[in-house]
Protein backbone atom coordinates (compact mmCIF):
# COMPACT_ATOMS: atom_id res chain seq x y z
CA UNK A 1 0.00 0.00 0.00
CA UNK A 2 1.52 3.52 -1.05
CA UNK A 3 0.56 6.63 -1.83
CA UNK A 4 1.13 6.41 -5.16
CA UNK A 5 -1.77 3.90 -6.31
CA UNK A 6 -4.63 6.02 -6.88
CA UNK A 7 -6.19 5.99 -3.23
CA UNK A 8 -5.45 10.14 -3.32
CA UNK A 9 -6.49 10.62 -6.76
CA UNK A 10 -9.04 13.22 -7.14
CA UNK A 11 -9.86 12.96 -3.50
CA UNK A 12 -10.96 15.74 -1.59
CA UNK A 13 -8.48 16.72 1.43
CA UNK A 14 -8.53 19.36 3.60
CA UNK A 15 -5.48 20.44 4.41
CA UNK A 16 -4.91 23.65 7.33
CA UNK A 17 -1.48 25.21 8.24
CA UNK A 18 -0.64 25.00 4.05
CA UNK A 19 1.57 27.89 4.05
CA UNK A 20 3.80 26.47 6.59
CA UNK A 21 6.51 24.42 6.12
CA UNK A 22 4.83 20.86 6.46
CA UNK A 23 1.89 22.56 5.16
CA UNK A 24 3.68 23.19 1.75
CA UNK A 25 5.38 19.88 1.58
CA UNK A 26 2.14 18.33 2.14
CA UNK A 27 0.12 20.23 -0.92
CA UNK A 28 3.00 19.45 -3.28
CA UNK A 29 3.21 15.83 -2.09
CA UNK A 30 -1.22 15.51 -2.71
CA UNK A 31 -0.50 17.24 -6.44
CA UNK A 32 1.96 14.45 -7.26
CA UNK A 33 -0.63 12.40 -5.97
CA UNK A 34 -3.57 13.66 -8.16
CA UNK A 35 -5.73 15.27 -4.74
CA UNK A 36 -8.01 17.76 -4.86
CA UNK A 37 -6.80 20.27 -1.83
CA UNK A 38 -8.29 22.70 -0.28
CA UNK A 39 -5.79 24.53 2.16
CA UNK A 40 -7.15 26.77 5.02
CA UNK A 41 -4.37 28.79 6.59
CA UNK A 42 -2.83 32.03 7.62
CA UNK A 43 -0.39 34.32 5.39
CA UNK A 44 3.41 32.56 5.33
CA UNK A 45 4.76 32.51 9.20
CA UNK A 46 8.04 33.23 7.35
CA UNK A 47 9.51 35.69 5.10
CA UNK A 48 10.88 33.86 2.60
CA UNK A 49 8.58 30.58 2.95
CA UNK A 50 8.82 27.45 1.01
CA UNK A 51 4.99 28.14 -0.10
CA UNK A 52 6.48 31.23 -1.72
CA UNK A 53 9.27 30.28 -3.00
CA UNK A 54 7.61 26.68 -4.75
CA UNK A 55 4.99 29.21 -6.09
CA UNK A 56 1.74 27.35 -4.59
CA UNK A 57 -0.28 30.89 -4.52
CA UNK A 58 1.11 32.51 -7.37
CA UNK A 59 0.84 29.13 -9.89
CA UNK A 60 -1.31 26.73 -7.68
CA UNK A 61 -0.55 23.57 -9.34
CA UNK A 62 -3.90 21.63 -10.38
CA UNK A 63 -6.33 20.70 -7.35
CA UNK A 64 -5.10 23.03 -5.07
CA UNK A 65 -7.22 25.87 -3.87
CA UNK A 66 -6.09 28.13 -1.17
CA UNK A 67 -8.42 29.88 1.59
CA UNK A 68 -6.55 32.44 3.68
CA UNK A 69 -8.19 31.99 6.88
CA UNK A 70 -8.11 31.66 10.93
CA UNK A 71 -8.70 28.64 12.19
CA UNK A 72 -9.89 30.42 14.86
CA UNK A 73 -12.97 32.15 12.63
CA UNK A 74 -15.38 29.13 13.73
CA UNK A 75 -17.35 30.86 11.15
CA UNK A 76 -15.79 30.37 8.38
CA UNK A 77 -13.92 27.82 9.09
CA UNK A 78 -17.36 25.71 9.63
CA UNK A 79 -18.56 27.51 6.01
CA UNK A 80 -15.46 26.28 3.97
CA UNK A 81 -15.73 22.82 5.85
CA UNK A 82 -19.59 22.19 5.02
CA UNK A 83 -18.98 23.72 1.31
CA UNK A 84 -15.74 21.77 0.29
CA UNK A 85 -16.97 18.73 2.37
CA UNK A 86 -13.36 16.80 2.72
CA UNK A 87 -12.95 13.35 2.92
CA UNK A 88 -9.97 13.46 4.35
CA UNK A 89 -8.82 16.67 6.83
CA UNK A 90 -5.27 16.79 8.16
CA UNK A 91 -4.89 19.42 10.54
CA UNK A 92 -1.60 21.31 10.86
CA UNK A 93 -2.11 24.50 11.43
CA UNK A 94 -0.30 26.00 15.13
CA UNK A 95 2.36 28.18 16.41
CA UNK A 96 4.37 25.58 16.14
CA UNK A 97 7.92 26.76 18.22
CA UNK A 98 8.85 26.91 21.54
CA UNK A 99 10.78 29.83 21.68
CA UNK A 100 7.92 31.79 20.53
CA UNK A 101 5.90 30.41 23.24
CA UNK A 102 7.11 32.20 25.56
CA UNK A 103 6.73 35.75 24.32
CA UNK A 104 3.15 34.90 23.18
CA UNK A 105 2.05 31.92 26.03
CA UNK A 106 -1.74 32.78 25.68
CA UNK A 107 -1.58 33.60 21.55
CA UNK A 108 0.29 30.05 21.67
CA UNK A 109 -2.29 28.49 23.70
CA UNK A 110 -4.91 29.84 21.90
CA UNK A 111 -3.97 29.00 18.33
CA UNK A 112 -3.18 24.98 19.46
CA UNK A 113 -5.98 24.45 21.71
CA UNK A 114 -8.89 26.66 20.58
CA UNK A 115 -7.76 25.92 16.96
CA UNK A 116 -7.69 22.52 17.62
CA UNK A 117 -11.33 22.59 18.43
CA UNK A 118 -12.53 24.35 15.88
CA UNK A 119 -11.72 22.13 13.39
CA UNK A 120 -12.91 19.41 14.66
CA UNK A 121 -16.24 21.16 15.92
CA UNK A 122 -16.27 22.48 12.27
CA UNK A 123 -16.07 18.58 11.28
CA UNK A 124 -18.51 17.66 14.24
CA UNK A 125 -21.13 20.34 12.57
CA UNK A 126 -20.54 19.06 8.65
CA UNK A 127 -20.79 14.92 9.24
CA UNK A 128 -20.03 12.83 6.26
CA UNK A 129 -22.66 12.07 3.68
CA UNK A 130 -25.30 9.29 5.16
CA UNK A 131 -22.77 6.22 4.97
CA UNK A 132 -19.76 7.86 4.18
CA UNK A 133 -16.46 8.59 6.02
CA UNK A 134 -14.03 11.17 7.08
CA UNK A 135 -10.50 10.77 8.14
CA UNK A 136 -9.62 13.15 10.47
CA UNK A 137 -5.70 13.66 11.65
CA UNK A 138 -4.72 16.08 13.90
CA UNK A 139 -1.01 16.83 13.62
CA UNK A 140 0.52 17.68 17.29
CA UNK A 141 4.10 17.16 18.48
CA UNK A 142 6.57 14.88 20.05
CA UNK A 143 7.01 17.86 22.72
CA UNK A 144 3.63 16.40 23.92
CA UNK A 145 4.32 14.20 26.30
CA UNK A 146 5.68 15.01 30.28
CA UNK A 147 9.80 14.48 29.58
CA UNK A 148 11.62 13.09 31.98
CA UNK A 149 14.92 13.43 29.93
CA UNK A 150 14.85 9.46 29.55
CA UNK A 151 16.93 7.68 27.08
CA UNK A 152 13.58 5.19 26.36
CA UNK A 153 11.91 6.43 23.42
CA UNK A 154 7.96 7.61 24.53
CA UNK A 155 4.96 5.50 23.58
CA UNK A 156 1.76 6.47 22.85
CA UNK A 157 0.44 5.59 26.54
CA UNK A 158 2.75 7.63 28.04
CA UNK A 159 1.74 10.88 30.52
CA UNK A 160 0.95 13.97 28.42
CA UNK A 161 2.39 17.33 29.51
CA UNK A 162 4.76 20.20 28.81
CA UNK A 163 6.89 22.67 30.55
CA UNK A 164 7.12 25.59 28.42
CA UNK A 165 3.48 26.89 26.70
CA UNK A 166 4.44 25.24 23.51
CA UNK A 167 4.80 21.83 24.51
CA UNK A 168 1.62 22.36 27.25
CA UNK A 169 -0.36 23.35 24.54
CA UNK A 170 0.63 20.03 22.42
CA UNK A 171 -0.47 17.92 25.42
CA UNK A 172 -3.64 20.33 25.34
CA UNK A 173 -4.73 19.91 21.71
CA UNK A 174 -4.28 15.86 22.49
CA UNK A 175 -6.38 15.79 25.25
CA UNK A 176 -9.14 17.89 23.03
CA UNK A 177 -8.81 15.41 19.89
CA UNK A 178 -9.03 12.57 23.02
CA UNK A 179 -12.48 13.67 24.27
CA UNK A 180 -13.89 15.03 20.59
CA UNK A 181 -12.85 11.11 19.62
CA UNK A 182 -14.67 10.02 22.73
CA UNK A 183 -17.97 12.53 23.19
CA UNK A 184 -18.71 12.55 19.58
CA UNK A 185 -16.53 10.07 17.13
CA UNK A 186 -16.54 6.93 19.06
CA UNK A 187 -15.65 3.76 17.26
CA UNK A 188 -18.84 1.77 18.29
CA UNK A 189 -20.84 4.50 16.46
CA UNK A 190 -19.08 5.64 13.38
CA UNK A 191 -21.43 4.11 10.86
CA UNK A 192 -24.01 7.48 13.06
CA UNK A 193 -21.10 10.20 12.42
CA UNK A 194 -19.30 8.56 10.13
CA UNK A 195 -15.96 10.07 11.06
CA UNK A 196 -12.31 8.53 11.92
CA UNK A 197 -9.90 10.57 14.20
CA UNK A 198 -6.73 9.83 14.75
CA UNK A 199 -3.35 12.29 16.11
CA UNK A 200 0.20 12.41 15.58
CA UNK A 201 3.43 13.19 16.98
CA UNK A 202 6.46 13.45 14.51
CA UNK A 203 10.17 14.12 15.61
CA UNK A 204 12.45 16.94 14.76
CA UNK A 205 11.89 17.33 10.99
CA UNK A 206 14.32 18.68 8.79
CA UNK A 207 14.43 19.53 5.26
CA UNK A 208 14.54 22.41 2.45
CA UNK A 209 12.08 25.68 2.71
CA UNK A 210 12.05 25.97 6.46
CA UNK A 211 12.60 29.79 7.38
CA UNK A 212 11.62 29.29 10.90
CA UNK A 213 13.23 31.60 13.71
CA UNK A 214 15.33 30.01 16.17
CA UNK A 215 15.26 26.34 13.76
CA UNK A 216 18.58 24.88 13.54
CA UNK A 217 18.90 23.94 9.78
CA UNK A 218 17.49 27.80 8.80
CA UNK A 219 19.34 29.28 11.21
CA UNK A 220 22.31 27.74 9.90
CA UNK A 221 21.43 28.21 6.24
CA UNK A 222 20.63 32.15 6.36
CA UNK A 223 24.25 32.61 8.30
CA UNK A 224 26.08 30.89 5.53
CA UNK A 225 24.22 32.14 2.75
CA UNK A 226 25.49 35.37 4.24
CA UNK A 227 28.73 34.02 5.29
CA UNK A 228 28.66 34.42 8.44
CA UNK A 229 29.01 32.30 11.52
CA UNK A 230 25.94 30.75 13.20
CA UNK A 231 25.99 30.26 17.07
CA UNK A 232 24.90 26.83 18.27
CA UNK A 233 22.82 27.36 21.25
CA UNK A 234 22.60 23.89 22.90
CA UNK A 235 24.85 21.30 21.10
CA UNK A 236 24.57 18.33 23.75
CA UNK A 237 21.24 18.33 23.12
CA UNK A 238 19.44 15.49 21.36
CA UNK A 239 16.77 14.83 19.23
CA UNK A 240 15.00 12.42 17.03
CA UNK A 241 15.82 14.32 13.49
CA UNK A 242 13.77 12.85 10.63
CA UNK A 243 13.68 14.21 6.69
CA UNK A 244 10.14 16.36 6.58
CA UNK A 245 8.41 13.53 4.13
CA UNK A 246 8.70 11.13 6.24
CA UNK A 247 5.86 12.22 8.57
CA UNK A 248 3.79 13.97 6.29
CA UNK A 249 4.15 10.68 4.11
CA UNK A 250 2.54 8.73 7.92
CA UNK A 251 0.07 11.51 8.42
CA UNK A 252 -1.41 10.29 4.76
CA UNK A 253 -0.94 6.82 5.82
CA UNK A 254 -2.61 6.76 8.50
CA UNK A 255 -5.81 8.73 6.98
CA UNK A 256 -6.11 6.29 4.36
CA UNK A 257 -5.96 3.54 7.16
CA UNK A 258 -8.25 5.15 8.94
CA UNK A 259 -10.22 5.89 5.92
CA UNK A 260 -10.56 2.15 4.43
CA UNK A 261 -10.29 0.13 7.23
CA UNK A 262 -12.07 1.81 9.99
CA UNK A 263 -11.50 2.62 13.69
CA UNK A 264 -8.01 0.03 14.15
CA UNK A 265 -6.10 3.13 13.27
CA UNK A 266 -7.92 5.27 15.25
CA UNK A 267 -6.20 7.08 18.46
CA UNK A 268 -2.19 8.55 18.45
CA UNK A 269 0.43 7.61 16.50
CA UNK A 270 4.46 8.36 16.59
CA UNK A 271 6.34 8.96 13.46
CA UNK A 272 9.84 9.44 14.41
CA UNK A 273 12.88 7.76 13.22
CA UNK A 274 14.91 5.00 13.66
CA UNK A 275 17.25 4.98 16.76
CA UNK A 276 20.44 5.69 15.28
CA UNK A 277 19.27 9.18 13.90
CA UNK A 278 18.86 10.19 17.14
CA UNK A 279 21.60 12.58 17.44
CA UNK A 280 22.77 15.63 19.57
CA UNK A 281 22.34 18.86 18.13
CA UNK A 282 25.73 19.47 17.48
CA UNK A 283 26.40 16.41 15.46
CA UNK A 284 23.83 17.64 13.01
CA UNK A 285 25.20 21.16 12.83
CA UNK A 286 28.61 19.60 12.02
CA UNK A 287 27.40 17.40 9.43
CA UNK A 288 25.21 19.99 7.84
CA UNK A 289 28.23 22.73 7.85
CA UNK A 290 30.74 20.29 6.18
CA UNK A 291 28.15 19.46 3.75
CA UNK A 292 27.28 23.10 3.29
CA UNK A 293 31.11 23.27 1.78
CA UNK A 294 33.02 26.94 2.13
CA UNK A 295 31.65 29.56 3.82
CA UNK A 296 30.21 27.21 6.33
CA UNK A 297 31.12 28.42 10.16
CA UNK A 298 29.94 27.79 13.68
CA UNK A 299 30.21 29.23 17.04
CA UNK A 300 29.29 26.40 19.13
CA UNK A 301 28.50 27.32 22.68
CA UNK A 302 30.33 25.33 25.01
CA UNK A 303 29.20 27.08 28.37
CA UNK A 304 25.80 27.32 30.44
CA UNK A 305 22.58 26.59 27.76
CA UNK A 306 21.01 29.84 26.38
CA UNK A 307 17.29 31.31 26.96
CA UNK A 308 14.17 30.00 28.50
CA UNK A 309 14.39 26.14 29.29
CA UNK A 310 14.39 23.80 26.05
CA UNK A 311 14.36 19.49 26.75
CA UNK A 312 18.09 18.18 26.65
CA UNK A 313 16.50 14.81 25.50
CA UNK A 314 13.97 13.52 23.64
CA UNK A 315 13.16 10.53 21.60
CA UNK A 316 9.89 8.39 20.38
CA UNK A 317 9.03 5.13 20.27
CA UNK A 318 7.70 4.48 16.74
CA UNK A 319 6.90 0.49 17.11
CA UNK A 320 3.38 1.10 17.09
CA UNK A 321 3.48 2.76 13.42
CA UNK A 322 5.69 0.39 11.99
CA UNK A 323 4.06 -3.00 13.36
CA UNK A 324 0.46 -1.92 12.91
CA UNK A 325 0.28 1.06 10.25
CA UNK A 326 3.24 -0.42 7.73
CA UNK A 327 5.51 2.77 7.87
CA UNK A 328 8.83 3.28 8.53
CA UNK A 329 11.61 5.87 8.18
CA UNK A 330 13.14 5.36 4.24
CA UNK A 331 16.22 8.14 4.41
CA UNK A 332 18.89 7.50 7.03
CA UNK A 333 20.07 11.25 8.34
CA UNK A 334 22.67 11.59 6.47
CA UNK A 335 20.75 11.22 3.30
CA UNK A 336 18.16 13.59 4.68
CA UNK A 337 20.67 16.74 5.41
CA UNK A 338 22.05 16.14 2.18
CA UNK A 339 19.20 16.85 0.50
CA UNK A 340 18.38 19.44 2.83
CA UNK A 341 21.79 20.78 2.43
CA UNK A 342 21.48 20.86 -1.44
CA UNK A 343 17.67 22.24 -1.51
CA UNK A 344 19.26 25.58 0.73
CA UNK A 345 22.62 25.90 -1.36
CA UNK A 346 20.06 26.33 -4.40
CA UNK A 347 18.17 28.99 -2.89
CA UNK A 348 21.33 30.60 -1.59
CA UNK A 349 22.29 30.78 -5.41
CA UNK A 350 19.06 32.07 -6.29
CA UNK A 351 19.40 30.33 -9.51
CA UNK A 352 17.37 27.01 -9.36
CA UNK A 353 14.47 26.14 -9.78
CA UNK A 354 13.06 25.53 -6.24
CA UNK A 355 9.21 24.31 -6.89
CA UNK A 356 11.29 22.01 -9.46
CA UNK A 357 13.72 20.73 -6.84
CA UNK A 358 11.11 20.15 -4.19
CA UNK A 359 8.58 17.97 -6.44
CA UNK A 360 11.65 15.97 -7.58
CA UNK A 361 12.62 15.44 -3.80
CA UNK A 362 9.00 14.15 -3.45
CA UNK A 363 9.23 12.07 -6.67
CA UNK A 364 13.32 10.31 -5.61
CA UNK A 365 10.84 9.74 -2.08
CA UNK A 366 8.85 7.36 -3.58
CA UNK A 367 11.40 5.55 -5.21
CA UNK A 368 11.99 4.31 -1.84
Amino acid sequence: MTLWDGFFRGRRVLVTGHTGFKGAWMCHLLARAGARVLGYSLDPPSTPSLFALTRLDADPPEGLRSLRADILDLPRLRAALAEFAPEVVVHMAAQSLVRPSYADPAGTFAANVMGTAHVLEACRLAPPQAGARRAVVVVTSDKCYENREQTQGYRETDRLGGHDPYSASKACAELTAQSYGRAFFPPERLAEHGTLLATARAGNVIGGGDFAADRLLPDMARAFARGEAVRIRRPQSVRPWQHVLEPVCGYLLLARRMFEEGAAFAGAWNFGPDGRDVRTVGEVAERFAALWGPGARLDVNHGAPEGPHEAGLLTLDCAKARERLGWRPRLELDAALGWAAGWYRAWADGTADLRGLTTARIDEFSEL
